[in-house]
């Protein structure tokens, strides 16, 4: 059975969700709060020594970092693909990921928000600028990504790697009140993988350790 290091509201533990509901995987959650440093605890640290969400223990092996544990899936579960099957498609699939995964999830993380505020004395209304400033960049260009490549999904008919983290970015770019209305091709994506099985179970909402609590992050 596969165990998935998990926090209800972490957006690169939503991307791992929904990869393995899409391959009809599996897994037990066990959850970490990411608010009161219960990743930081040296038996997780022991697993995973960046003490970060999500690693995916495969059976005394334990994985870190959603990008490489999602194709570790591809790799060893590769029915139904996340990537296309023509290597120019999977190369643009990929860059929608990391667009999400090195351009604007890193800028809002609780990681650096915190710093910001700890280190660096930016307020609420200055953090929450800042966030919305780097996921208004990254979501201009992936929407003309998805105006171009897309047809329902990020790319083509069906889900890919690129809606597996762009649906935990757009949660994320919700609780900051990121208005979609500039983004209507983003907007209809994400509707489309909101009647979808696997990104409904996939939901922050619906894991074993969700509360109502929506603090500041």
């Amino acid at each position: 059975m596969l165990k998935l290091h998990d926090y209800w509201r972490s957006s690169a533990a939503y991307r791992v969700r929904i990869a393995l509901n899409l391959k009809g995987l599996d897994y037990t959650a066990i959850g970490h709060d990411l608010r009161t440093n219960a990743h930081h605890d040296p038996a997780y640290k022991a697993l995973n020594p960046q003490g970060l969400v999500p690693a995916l223990d495969i059976g005394g092996q334990v994985l870190t970092q959603s990008s490489a544990i999602i194709e570790w899936l591809e790799d060893t579960c590769p029915q139904p693909p996340l990537l296309p099957q023509a290597a120019a498609d999977r190369a643009v699939v990929r860059s929608m990921a990391a667009l999400v995964a090195c351009d604007i999830h890193p800028l809002n993380n609780l990681r650096v928000l915190r710093e910001l505020k700890s280190e660096l004395g930016a307020d609420d209304t200055r953090t929450k600028i800042w966030a919305t400033g780097w996921i208004a960049e990254g979501f201009t260009a992936l929407e003309s990504l998805i105006a171009h490549h897309g047809r329902g999904y990020c790319f083509g008919d069906v889900p890919t790697l690129a809606d597996c983290f762009l649906v935990p970015q757009v949660f994320s770019a919700q609780r900051f009140n990121v208005s979609l209305d500039p983004y209507p091709h983003i907007r209809a994506v994400n509707e489309r993988c909101d009647e979808h099985t696997a990104f409904v179970r996939a939901h922050p909402r619906h894991q074993p350790d969700a509360d109502t609590v929506d603090s500041n992050r």
